[in-house]
């Protein structure tokens, strides 16, 4: 457990994949063990949203978003938007996401993850929800669709911009998502960023099963191990464990809606 009591919570984690297939008690077990009080499953397909939304039903600390995530926003149209509508009406449904653009991959033409990821925002501001963001390799892209969208509440999830984007983002009143990488040996810039910008506009994240710490890095990531990005995110900022957690947690909360 964290010092004092204070809860973490671990916004970002995709329980539902098959990697947590075998042993998903167990890795829940673990992580109240480690003193995560809340974990947030976002969707990337219909599919795994649906799945998300049961994991939310099935477990307490499980709440699920909804979303198409750009790599998976081939065919995307009216009819995908209205089963995403649909979904989001579960009251366990807590965001939109993981939505965005991807120009990594390269999966799907930049026009149609545009299209996606526009109709998506504005389906949030309709229903009044927040956004979880992937923004990977398409920074400019992705902030100008922001900019242009009625969407208020978002966090740029896995936040890998750097000092100049951050700026911009906060400015805008978006949040950043911070998880494993910011304890890589390399990743000196990221943890400058996380040591300065405000604190209360920081969410921890895992993004298990992938990005798992330094300590565990080739291995499976899970929620348990946000306390490991928390860690390091108070020995960045000068911090105690305790109060960063109480922090990032309360942070969440707000930004989910969280009582």
């Amino acid at each position: 457990m964290v010092p004092g009591g204070a809860l973490l919570t671990d916004t970002h984690c995709h329980l539902d994949l098959p990697q947590f297939e075998a042993d998903r008690e167990a890795v829940l077990a673990r992580a109240a063990e480690a003193g995560v009080g809340r974990i947030l499953v976002p969707g990337t397909d219909l599919a795994s949203s649906r799945q998300a939304i049961a994991l939310a039903e099935r477990y307490p600390a499980v709440s699920a978003a909804v979303g198409l995530h750009p790599n998976e926003a081939t065919g995307f149209g009216a009819e995908t938007l209205a089963a995403l509508r649909d979904l989001a009406q579960h009251p366990k449904v807590d965001a939109i996401g993981e939505i965005g653009i991807d120009l990594y991959w390269k999966r799907v033409p930049l026009e149609q993850q545009q299209r996606a990821f526009r109709d998506q925002l504005a389906l949030a501001a309709e229903l009044g929800r927040p956004v979880i963001v992937h923004d990977r390799e398409a920074h400019g892209e992705v902030l100008a669709a922001l900019k242009s969208s009625p969407a208020n509440r978002v966090v740029l999830h896995a936040f890998s911009g750097d000092a100049a984007m951050a700026a911009e983002a906060l400015a805008q009143g978006y949040y950043l998502g911070v998880d494993g990488p910011l304890t890589y040996k390399k990743s000196d810039a990221l943890r400058d960023l996380f040591g300065s910008v405000p604190l209360d506009r920081v969410l921890v994240e895992t993004d298990a099963p992938y990005l798992a710490p330094q300590s565990r890095r080739g291995q499976r990531n899970e929620p348990a191990f946000v306390r490991e990005v928390v860690e390091k995110l108070a020995e960045v900022r000068g911090q105690s464990l305790a109060a960063v957690a109480a922090a990032t947690t309360a942070n969440a909360a707000r930004f989910f809606g969280w009582e």
